[in-house]
């Protein structure tokens, strides 16, 4: 039975992936607290434009979203009583700074001592934050979201209205002397007043289209968990597939508890998730992991080059198929999306594609016919019990680390079964083992929107939002132990091949199917391609909790 959740209470961006929903432009905004009472009196006019996730009417879809967020400095600057501040769990109170031996973002074989500014090449916004001298001026303290649709079909510019709500804000900081101001980080494009991030089009014949593309050319953001009283049954029933827990091949895919992304509710472990006092303060609430994700699309392209060219004469193979193969290895789906769990060739991809219409000639149809199948169940439904040796999709791809589904059910085999000859399936195998590792992802590309060189010096990348129940069990234990380390997929200590930091592991290896004939391959020159250049934890508060802050009513006795 699906519990129902209070939608009207519960910030937007917990409920709903905005891009995937039309809203293509976003800016993130970084403020300030210098006066507790001007604070409130922020918060309150903020709260009035939140956007909830309540079910949007027909014709109804907001043109800008806004949503609000605080750091653990943000929630001791608004005064929250210290009960409930000790109450909050360690790693939100650390500060994703202080949580970078974990993260992967500091070299760990190096010494406190050693690692002295090891944080040089983050935005000058991040490094000041959380430095620890005494100085709160700098800390980051709020974080605002807007999100935007387009302006005008077959154009890359956002609705007016994004503008407005940006000047809007402007004028409620000045309005309340600076109490709460909006900091500006001075990068390599100069100071800038917020971190603008959009989609990355792409231009035809003048049209410009958004995709669900980030800077490698590869689709993203498109397996995102379903949990209960997300979504209405109806729409449930085929959301969840390939996207919440699996069950057994009877019951299928059900949706995930709520509890393990919005604290208040049971998870997955049929218990409370802990938060502090009083309750009405964190019910409804999550926490957020804000990263900026550098791509160095310049060292990506040249590593790719020439190990599809090594690919090639080793496998026979055109040096386009090659490339478009290694991709596809490395990512566990194919540039479009395509799951290569299901579509495992390069020639029945290829089909695939002609099949579904993704290379029609008019391209708004192309995408539209692109995009549909990826919002479809049939762009998730797979599994990797049936794939143990990695034949279809190797073990160590960036999708097995991210979402392992159904690999470590305990009963799984891996080997070849004597009486059939095929790998060893286990028909039965479930993502127990999954499941509380789950994370919402969330946020845009940021860089060049269309049609602009890219190397590793331009700013591109991915702003990635993370939200759930616990930071350090979901978020900080997938970038540790799965994107970072490779002992659960037998890979030792080789890192995703995508995400992973290269700096000594420098491997990839794509087993191959006896039965095709073709060696197993081993990329062996991987470098770093994503470099996080800064963020924050973040508390997103339900509309109850920011009423209590702003009227300053948070009682934890």
């Amino acid at each position: 039975m699906t519990r129902s959740l209070n939608l009207d209470d519960i910030q937007g961006n917990v409920i709903r992936a905005y891009g995937r929903y039309s809203f293509p432009f976003a800016r993130y905004f970084f403020l300030n607290i210098s006066d507790c009472g001007k604070g409130r009196k922020f918060i309150e006019a903020v709260r009035q434009k939140v956007t909830t996730g309540a079910t949007w009417p027909e014709g109804g879809k907001p043109l800008v979203t806004m949503n609000i967020g605080f750091t653990f400095l943000g929630l001791l600057k608004m005064q929250i009583p210290e009960r409930t501040l000790r109450g909050m769990p360690e790693d939100f109170i650390s500060g994703m700074k202080n949580r970078a031996f974990i993260l992967g973002d500091r070299d760990v074989t190096k010494t406190e001592a050693e690692s002295v500014g090891w944080d040089r090449h983050w935005d000058p916004i991040w490094q000041g934050n959380r430095v620890g001298d005494g100085d709160d001026t700098d800390n980051v303290h709020i974080w605002i979201s807007m999100n935007a649709q387009l302006q005008t079909l077959g154009q890359d510019e956002p609705v007016a209205d994004l503008e407005e709500q940006t000047q809007w804000l402007r004028d409620l900081c000045k309005d309340l002397d600076q109490g709460v101001r909006i900091l500006t980080n001075n990068g390599k494009n100069g100071d800038q007043e917020y971190q603008a991030s959009s989609a990355v089009f792409q231009e035809k014949n003048g049209v410009k289209l958004p995709t669900p593309k980030e800077h490698f050319g590869f689709s993203d953001g498109i397996g995102d968990p379903v949990y209960k009283g997300q979504y209405p049954p109806e729409i449930e029933k085929q959301n969840v597939i390939g996207r919440g827990k699996r069950m057994s091949p009877e019951a299928g895919w059900e949706p995930i508890e709520a509890g393990e992304f919005i604290l208040g509710h049971p998870d997955e472990s049929q218990e409370l998730p802990p938060a502090a006092a009083p309750p009405e303060f964190t019910h409804n609430s999550t926490f957020m992991a804000y990263r900026k994700l550098h791509e160095n699309v310049g060292t990506f392209d040249e590593v790719m080059r020439e190990e599809a060219k090594t690919f090639a004469a080793h496998q026979g193979v055109s040096e386009i198929e090659a490339r478009e193969t290694l991709h596809a290895k490395m990512c566990g789906r194919w540039s479009d999306g395509v799951p290569i769990s299901v579509v495992p060739t390069y020639d029945e991809w290829v089909a695939f594609g002609d099949k579904l219409g993704f290379n029609d000639a008019d391209p708004v149809k192309a995408l539209q016919n692109q995009v549909a199948y990826l919002r479809s169940p049939a762009s998730s439904n797979f599994v990797y019990a049936d794939d143990m040796m990695g034949y279809k999709n190797p073990v160590g791809s960036h999708l097995r680390r991210m979402n392992t589904r159904d690999y470590l059910d305990p009963l799984n085999k891996i080997g070849i079964d004597p009486e059939t000859g095929e790998q060893y399936k286990n028909k039965n195998a479930t993502s127990a083992l999954n499941k509380r590792r789950r994370i919402l992802r969330r946020g845009l590309p940021y860089g060049p929107r269309v049609g602009e060189a890219k190397t590793d010096e331009t700013e591109q990348g991915v702003t990635m939002i993370i939200m759930c129940a616990s930071l350090s069990r979901q978020f900080e234990f997938v970038q540790q132990q799965w994107i970072q380390y490779g002992l659960d997929f037998h890979q030792g200590n080789d890192t995703c091949p995508m995400l992973g930091n290269h700096d000594r592991h420098k491997r990839f290896t794509i087993t191959s199917d006896p039965k095709s004939g073709k060696n197993p391959y081993v990329m062996s020159k991987l470098k770093t391609f994503v470099e996080c250049r800064g963020g924050d934890y973040f508390f997103i508060p339900s509309m109850t909790a920011l009423r209590m802050m702003a009227m300053g009513t948070v009682d934890a006795t």
